[in-house]
């Protein structure tokens, strides 16, 4: 059988690329190195027999604001839920900070720096999925220049200078650091600001949801959409050469290291994407315990997720930390209790995860487990089996996190729209008819499917 696009990877990224060449009326080949399809969204029994642990990507709120996402109809291909407290910020001698979905009442909760969430985050969540779309889409004419410009001019600033600027209460620049470090950069560098509140926002937005029974799940009905609309889905198939593959559209959901591996490319070329500059990893655990984690403030058991560091100032420092090639002491730790919003994974199940240098193989399980127990003193009591992943267990789950960067290389305000190189469209490489769409092109890192809805519809306007 011939095909008229071939996809190689089923992250988010691929899948979304396939079924909307499929959806045109292309004949979609969709190839997968893993035995199983989703790349990084995938769930796995990880500790105890029963229990569903997601693997990857859990709380998906920028699936939900994504223009790519919400062409397929998600919230009515796969069931969401809600946590009561979409976010909280546990502090040291005073009540958790707490990101609720309504912004009045996460103002209300910030005491004098009310006024200022209104102005600042409340403003992003207001301008709305205008806003996210030109956010998402930094290369296409702005769906909302005003508040696109606005947004700008906060969210081009370091994440210290912003939260120092905008608020005077401890837990408001908190709240802005925990968001920010999201971006996995230096928090004193340029727009790190701009990724906090856009992440702060979005749960004003739609919330912070997961999807119940696991990522996994959405994963799986999108490959059942893509068979719908005709498209063939293989799984177990490494691609090593793109020779193997004769499609007039080939789409790669890899990052630059793969593709050089995959493609005798031109030397201009080839030399740009080898100075494409990849992140900090993460080491990730995963935990089945006998009950919820006994939080020393009770409403951070509300949340699903939970950032643990304290201060700007400490996770500040523990973020540029990892950036000089250091592990922090005590590290910034992302943290998701999915029980909080999903009963059906068997169990109180939990995953977290700190950053370290790119490639390390050090274990951070003691300094995770400490900040846990910093903010739930015996939390350890209530283990009954971990799972740890470093770097190279990641690398080796998933290619595409090279030395453990889940964000298909640095976000930084260089490789901001520079994915992976300075290009109008940087999907399009110089092999004709094949395209990048990986989280390596704009608008980088996270489960929005936008690189592979961008490259997809390149491709459809340059092959009629």
């Amino acid at each position: 059988m011939t095909y008229d696009a071939a996809v190689v990877g089923s992250g988010p990224n691929g899948l979304v690329a396939a079924i909307t060449l499929a959806a045109a009326g292309r004949r979609v080949l969709l190839l997968e190195a893993a035995d199983g399809f989703g790349g990084a969204l995938r769930s796995a029994e990880l500790t105890l027999p029963g229990l569903v642990h997601d693997v990857g990507a859990t709380v998906l709120a920028m699936a939900l604001v994504s223009p790519a996402f919400r062409a397929l109809g998600l919230t009515t291909i796969v069931p969401f839920a809600q946590p009561d407290v979409a976010v909280a910020h546990p502090l040291d001698d005073r009540p958790a900070a707490l990101v609720h979905r309504d912004a009045g009442r996460t103002a209300e909760g910030l005491g004098r720096d009310a006024a200022a969430w209104r102005a600042s985050i409340g403003a992003a969540a207001r301008a709305g999925l205008p806003l996210v779309e030109t956010l998402l889409s930094p290369l296409s004419p702005p769906r909302a220049p005003v508040a696109a410009a606005r947004f700008g001019l906060l969210g081009a600033l370091p994440a210290t200078v912003l939260g120092r600027a905008l608020f005077r209460t401890v837990e408001g620049r908190a709240l802005l650091a925990g968001m920010a470090a999201h971006s996995v950069l230096d928090l004193r560098a340029p727009i790190t600001g701009g990724y906090g509140m856009l992440l702060a926002a979005s749960a004003h937005m739609v919330g912070w949801p997961l999807v119940r029974g696991g990522s996994q799940v959405l994963a799986d009905a999108l490959v059942e959409r893509l068979r719908r609309l005709g498209g063939i889905t293989v799984s177990g198939h490494r691609v090593r050469d793109l020779r193997e593959l004769d499609a007039p559209i080939v789409m790669l959901d890899v990052t630059p290291r793969q593709f050089l591996r995959m493609a005798e490319l031109p030397t201009g070329y080839r030399d740009r994407l080898r100075r494409f500059r990849y992140g900090p990893g993460v080491f990730k655990m995963d935990w089945a315990l006998d009950g919820p984690v006994p939080w020393s403030d009770p409403e951070v058991a509300r949340a699903g997720t939970v950032h643990l560091g304290g201060t700007l100032e400490e996770i500040a420092l523990s973020e540029a930390e990892v950036s000089a090639g250091r592990h922090s002491p005590r590290p910034y730790v992302l943290l998701v209790q999915p029980y909080a919003a999903d009963p059906t994974r068997g169990g109180h199940t939990l995953w977290a995860y700190c950053h370290v240098p790119r490639g390390s193989p050090a274990d951070m399980s003691a300094a995770i487990e400490a900040q846990i127990e910093r903010f739930a003193p015996g939390f350890r009591e209530r283990v009954l089996a971990r799972h740890t992943m470093n770097t190279a267990d990641l690398e080796r789950f998933d290619p595409n996190l090279v030395g453990g960067d889940i964000n298909g290389g640095t976000g930084s305000l260089g490789q901001f729209v520079k994915r992976p190189v300075w290009s109008p469209a940087p999907w399009r490489t110089p092999l004709p008819g094949v395209y990048l769409c990986s989280a390596s092109t704009p608008p980088g890192g996270g489960a929005h499917g936008m690189g592979g809805y961008h490259a997809a519809r390149l491709a459809l306007r340059e092959h009629p």
